[in-house]
């Protein structure tokens, strides 16, 4: 009797630790790469993008270099693996744009939330309490062009969590 109690209790735990897990997880990415030249270029960072095993489909907008990448559910994959993958072809982020499921967290300056891939936190946000689909811009170096976060490094640096790894700066799209 006790072991069935303990089983369903576990059968329990898991079916919400899934559950809770899968909210907040990156579904989306929209990047933009910086110093492509032609299609082949393209095309270079989109075989490395399909190469990820959390990696669903690639759309590419060859106009904007833009690489709109759909990702597996419950896929932990983080920012950071994202760059790195288009970096390893030898071009780099000029914007990145996630799209998340937020569950009940609050929006508002310098407030965060945290899931399996890293630590967000707000920017400058409208605020209000969100329960919802996200767009969020990541705004650290490297995740937005040279130019745009030598303007925004200074306002960065009050945030906390800045400089540490895992630690991205969004603001509400």
């Amino acid at each position: 009797m006790k072991t069935i109690n303990i089983k369903k209790q576990l059968i329990v735990f898991v079916m919400l630790f899934s559950i809770i897990n899968s909210y907040s997880q990156i579904s989306k990415a929209e990047i933009i790469a910086t110093g492509l030249t032609c299609s082949m270029c393209s095309n270079a960072i989109n075989k490395q993008l399909k190469a990820m095993p959390e990696v669903e489909k690639v759309m590419i907008d060859l106009n904007n270099n833009t690489f709109v990448v759909n990702l597996k559910n419950n896929s932990l994959v983080t920012p950071q693996m994202l760059k790195s993958n288009i970096e390893k072809t030898g071009f780099f982020v000029g914007s990145m744009i996630l799209t998340m499921d937020v569950k009940n967290a609050e929006v508002k300056d310098n407030s965060s939330f945290k899931n399996a891939s890293g630590t967000y936190v707000f920017v400058n946000p409208v605020e209000k309490t969100i329960n919802e689909t996200l767009k969020l811009k990541v705004l650290n170096s490297g995740f937005v062009t040279k130019k745009e976060y030598k303007q925004s490094a200074k306002m960065l640096a009050k945030y906390v969590g800045f400089g540490t790894e895992n630690t991205y700066f969004v603001k509400t799209i």
